[in-house]
């Protein structure tokens, strides 16, 4: 679909986001795995990674009682071999302000990994 992503992004908020993605348009996804139910229930904070992107997506597995997923949000089921969107994500573009602050956020910490991967002695400074 063209989208660079990164995982583990920490977040302006404090949050840590499992996947960002950022799309050939400069659109930012947010996608939250979930493991299971009880994952999906214990872990509300959901609605706060939505002010840092322009969509935001769960990701289950087949097993996953998908009718718990909130509508505004995109699904997408995946496993070891891929995944399919199975319900597109409710736009609700970013500020220009917030998506310029998100943007800046994924290219300093993907640049900053990819240093340190390329030179072990670099700590990568991670926010």
């Amino acid at each position: 679909m063209g989208y660079a992503a990164t995982t583990e992004l920490p977040l302006p908020s404090g949050r840590r986001a499992d996947i960002v993605a950022v799309g050939p348009s400069a659109e930012i996804w947010i996608v939250e795995v979930k493991s299971c139910l009880n994952d999906f229930r214990t872990d509300q904070k959901w609605e706060e990674y939505r002010k840092h992107c322009d969509r935001l997506f769960f990701a289950v597995d087949c097993d996953f009682p998908q009718e718990v997923i909130p509508h505004e949000a995109g699904l997408m089921v995946v496993d070891g071999y891929g995944g399919a969107i199975l319900r597109e994500a409710l736009p609700h573009p970013l500020a220009a302000a917030s998506r310029k602050a998100v943007m800046l956020r994924i290219a300093r910490i993907s640049s900053s990994r990819l240093s340190a991967i390329n030179d072990p002695k670099i700590q990568a400074e991670l926010f």
